[in-house]
């Protein structure tokens, strides 16, 4: 884990390297300061002025080179703390882009907000206190030990009853909290999820007045992540008394016992030889409670740290092939003997021997029932997924043989949920295309049928979009939508179930122009309404993961019973239209 995180300090290694080399130096001079002050003393005791101003110097300058020592370390930290956790942010969201959907199945997106946030912040942190304190305090304990005996042989063995205390109980208190927080970080994840469904289904909360009801659930998923933040507190507290309690007994015993030695002038212990001591005993007390913190962060940031590491670890499913095909010649696509499902432990197939040849150019509709895999068999064309068995060609290509980014800019998929962006409609519209003009913009959005209403806007095509294009209608975004994958140019244009939201008449003219001014893509349009696709060239009933029936309308509404019930379901109904 600790190598798979130090990858991704990269460019901010020689401030690491240098935040520790200024720690050295700074411990090394605070360590030294008391050593001069027991060495001035005797000089003073001796009346060797010469002696006094010599060390007195001394002291200054090592008072001067640690606080030096300090401020660099401090900038050195800073810039290589915040630079590793940048980089940790970069790397992890790089990594998220190219998995596929079947990777992001294994984290929730509440999860992954979790890990890009709380979990690389506790990380950053924890980094910060090793390569500043962890080095520095140590270091102070060590060798305050050390130089302590140089002044006096017998006083410091006090520290040395404290110490294994102390150790003892970093190590009850790492084996305690640790699985506590464990726990912790998926309470912050549900608890992520909580406001996350909550702002996006805001609107669904006021139209049912659930606004009590979603506070008390996010009141008890909060409570339960502060009941077990409690309980890992409880448990770290415990270091803190019993660390003070050993240190300042031991700080005790050394003054006392000093003090009674030079009173009783039973050794050749002197005045500022106990002034030292008791210096080396603060930094001793100081560098302890330091470790001790930091001890405690380290074992927060450790679960951080194996949750960012399992997103940095995840591999993509899909990967291109060494030698990738980048050219797409048509919009052919076939299915020959697909089986698929969603992952080795899946019990059930998601589709069962899919047979189907779609010729470019072709307009074909996708019925089904919900559940019945429609949106699965189309994933596979962009290969979004992979088929488990069988081939899916493009362009009579397997679509593995290709170079996925050449694949998806052929095959444009307006997904079933809609999204835009932040943005202007023109930026929104440029996702599909970066490189197109003005007149394209227009273009693709009057074939989209979209042109119309974008017009009426005080801003027309620099009208801003709110997140998640909360400011325009359901039909209007899908229209949009449908333009910006038209950007694209594609070879084979896939519609999930995207003109649910815009009314019979606006559905007929954006399928006349289909049919009009791009007939050499193939169209593949998912729909729950029969008049949608009832003029397609070919029309696919899928039943349970399965092809049931392919024919033409006609055909079907002779012979089909499952085309027959929608259609005259649909067609017994007064109201036929989707709503604007």
């Amino acid at each position: 884990m600790f190598k798979k995180l130090a990858a991704s300090l990269r460019e901010y290694k020689k401030d690491t390297v240098l935040t520790i080399l200024s720690m050295v130096v700074e411990a090394g001079m605070e360590i030294l300061i008391p050593f001069l002050i027991s060495v001035f003393g005797a000089e003073v005791g001796k009346g060797n002025m010469q002696g006094v101003y010599l060390y007195g110097g001394l002291m200054v300058g090592a008072a001067i080179i640690s606080l030096i020592a300090g401020m660099l370390g401090g900038k050195f930290c800073a810039k290589a703390s915040t630079g590793f956790a940048k980089n940790l942010r970069r790397d992890m969201y790089v990594n998220v882009q190219s998995f596929s959907f079947s990777n992001i199945d294994k984290f929730s997106s509440s999860s992954l907000v979790t890990r890009l946030t709380t979990d690389v912040t506790n990380v950053q942190f924890a980094f910060m206190m090793l390569i500043r304190t962890a080095i520095r305090s140590p270091l102070m304990l060590i060798f305050s030990i050390i130089m302590s005996f140089l002044v006096d042989t017998t006083l410091p063995v006090v520290f040395f009853v404290s110490i294994p205390i102390l150790a003892g109980t970093l190590i009850v208190v790492a084996r305690l909290a640790f699985p506590i927080f464990r726990r912790l970080f998926k309470r912050y994840d549900a608890l992520n999820a909580s406001v996350e469904e909550n702002i996006k289904g805001m609107r669904v909360v006021k139209a049912y007045a659930k606004e009590e009801f979603e506070t008390e659930k996010f009141t008890k998923v909060s409570n339960d992540l502060g009941r077990e933040f409690t309980k890992a507190e409880r448990i770290l507290a415990l270091n803190g008394p019993v660390m003070q309690l050993c240190m300042y007994g031991a700080l005790i015993a050394v003054v006392g016992i000093g003090a009674h030695l030079i009173l009783h002038e039973k050794t050749g212990l002197l005045y500022t030889d106990l002034q030292s001591l008791i210096m080396y005993s603060f930094q001793i007390l100081m560098s302890l409670m330091m470790v001790s913190m930091i001890f405690v962060m380290v074992i927060m940031s450790m679960e951080s740290g194996r949750r960012i590491v399992e997103v940095l670890d995840e591999k993509s499913d899909l990967v291109n092939p060494e030698e990738p095909v980048n050219e797409v010649k048509n919009g052919d696509v076939r299915f020959d003997g697909v089986s698929f499902r969603y992952s080795e432990k899946a019990e059930n197939f998601a589709l069962v021997d899919i047979n189907l040849d779609i010729k470019s150019g072709e307009t074909v509709g996708i019925l089904g029932g919900t559940g019945s895999s429609k949106t699965t068999l189309v994933n596979l064309i962009s290969r979004l997924y992979d088929a488990t068995e069988g081939t899916v060609s493009v362009g009579d290509v397997d679509v593995k043989k290709y170079d996925m980014e050449v694949l998806r800019k052929n095959v444009a998929v307006v997904l079933q949920k809609n999204t835009l962006f932040s943005g202007t409609i023109k930026e929104n519209m440029r996702w599909g295309n970066p490189n197109a003009s003005d007149e394209d913009i227009v273009e693709a959005c009057k074939l989209a049928q979209a042109d119309e209403f974008i017009v009426t806007f005080p801003d027309k095509y620099d009208t801003m979009i709110e997140q998640g294009g909360t400011n325009v209608s359901g039909g209007q975004r899908q229209r949009l939508c449908i333009a910006r994958a038209l950007l694209t140019s594609p070879k084979v244009l896939i519609l999930d179930d995207s003109t649910s939201a815009v009314d019979m008449k606006t559905d007929a003219k954006l399928r006349k122009a289909f049919s009009e001014y791009i007939p050499e893509t193939t169209k593949i349009i998912i729909a729950q309404r029969v008049a949608s696709v009832q003029d397609a060239d070919k029309i696919v009933i899928m039943d349970n993961g399965r092809i049931h029936a392919i024919g033409k309308h006609a055909d079907l509404l002779a012979s089909d019973p499952i085309y027959q019930e929608v259609y005259y379901s649909q067609n017994k109904r007064s109201d036929q239209g989707g709503k604007n």
